[in-house]
């Protein structure tokens, strides 16, 4: 396990596979986190990428060191069975902030959502729990 699991990916299944400070690689199933329409939800496509640049920012600074600042997307296509796959790359990796690009595909490489996401170190995170 790279950083503790949260409530929200056990809950939506969001499995991390792999992951390093430039990059990690992400999973998540579309059943079950579908909108009342049959298609993958925005939020959970969100939740996902979130997660993805977020374990790849503890990663940089530090585990539980790190919080998100900014995460904006674009939604390109609907997707509605199987999993989807979401590759956080870093932009940029500094002393003090991370933005990372992530992209969310479908089991055919097809791109769902585009994303990206800026952390910061947040240093004394760790120490207050």
């Amino acid at each position: 396990m790279l950083v503790p699991v949260s409530e929200l990916e056990l809950r939506l299944g969001i499995r991390v596979l792999s992951g390093t400070p430039r990059t990690v690689v992400a999973t998540m199933p579309v059943p079950g986190n579908r909108q009342p329409f049959g298609v993958l939800h925005g939020g959970a496509s969100l939740a996902l990428a979130e997660t993805a640049a977020s374990v790849a920012a503890c990663l940089h600074f530090a585990p539980g060191t790190a919080a998100g600042t900014e995460l904006s997307a674009t939604h390109l296509r609907p997707v509605s069975a199987g999993l989807v796959t979401a590759t956080a790359s870093a932009l940029r990796l500094g002393r003090t902030h991370a933005t990372y690009e992530i992209s969310v595909r479908d089991e055919a490489q097809r791109l769902v959502c585009s994303a990206r996401m800026t952390c910061v170190a947040v240093p004394d995170a760790a120490r207050s729990r």
